[in-house]
């Protein structure tokens, strides 16, 4: 049953195994719509390789229930009829792209037909298959009892995430969003050396509260500034968040410490350099 599947950059695996839970789940929404899948996919990392992932869906996917089959065949349209923005289906759909105003008018019929008998979208792989395979394929199911029809449906369900989740595997992983900074203490017109730097970004989840901002906090990362007052090595950011901040624990004599917050542009990275005197400081984005 399983399709052969081309090797994926390891870069993009890595992306999957490491990204934010909401983050591959949204990426592996646009695969099959059922959440059961996805959790499953999601609950499994990290994969060691493609083939162990792709072996994932297989097994999730025979694990889907009635409700989770529902799910999953609410968002594929009908043959031969993809919704307007949908590049992925008009792709899996190319056969019929030629096809002529007869055959395109017998798929209608043939669609209808189909919902009526089962109740549901004829789903199939359509991948590499002509308009008239697919409208062969329909007539010959037409025939089969609701029992049949349903171990078809999971198959081609499975081939159909197979596909999907390889051709998202051998995409470019999303650039990741990073963040350095560069203490200079302009009162002895050195860099600040061996300063805390501490990177949080907001905390969906509520456990660290930020008062008088309402913001909640969760700490990403901490590090201490080299000799020359850098900190180069700070881990990127999740790919979903839009905001940062730093803390830095600087000690003076009239700031035991500064923060500063900032919004952040996606696969972007953020240089944020720190002007501390006794008395005052600034912060901008550098290069």
């Amino acid at each position: 049953m399983p399709l052969p599947s081309p090797s994926a950059p390891p870069t993009r695996l890595d992306w999957f195994n490491n990204a934010p839970e909401r983050t591959a789940l949204d990426a592996l929404h646009d695969i099959c719509a059922a959440p059961s899948w996805a959790g499953a996919l999601v609950s499994g990392r990290p994969y060691p390789g493609v083939d162990r992932l792709l072996a994932a869906s297989d097994a999730a996917t025979a694990e889907l229930d009635a409700t989770g089959i529902g799910q999953a065949l609410a968002a594929h349209p009908p043959i031969g009829a993809p919704a307007p923005g949908d590049p992925t289906s008009a792709r899996e759909q190319r056969g019929m792209a030629g096809a002529t105003p007869e055959l395109a008018a017998e798929m209608h019929e043939l669609n209808l037909a189909y919902q009526d008998r089962f109740g549901q979208v004829f789903l199939i792989c359509a991948t590499g298959l002509s308009g008239e395979q697919l409208r062969d394929a329909l007539r010959a199911r037409l025939d089969h009892t609701s029992g049949e029809e349903g171990e078809t449906v999971r198959t081609e369900l499975a081939k159909i995430n197979r596909l999907r989740l390889t051709r998202l595997l051998a995409t470019p992983a999303p650039a990741a969003t990073t963040v350095s900074t560069h203490i200079l203490d302009t009162a002895a017109g050195r860099p600040a050396a061996g300063v805390t730097v501490e990177l949080s970004v907001p905390d969906d989840d509520g456990e660290h509260a930020d008062t008088g901002t309402g913001t909640r906090w969760t700490v990403h990362a901490t590090a201490v500034t080299d000799p020359d007052g850098r900190c180069k090595e700070l881990p990127p950011l999740p790919g979903t968040v839009t905001a940062a901040r730093l803390r830095f624990a600087v000690s003076g004599p009239f700031f035991p410490e500064v923060t500063t917050t900032f919004s952040l542009r996606p696969g972007e990275h953020h240089h944020v350099p720190l002007l501390l005197s006794p008395f005052g400081y600034s912060v901008y984005r550098g290069s």
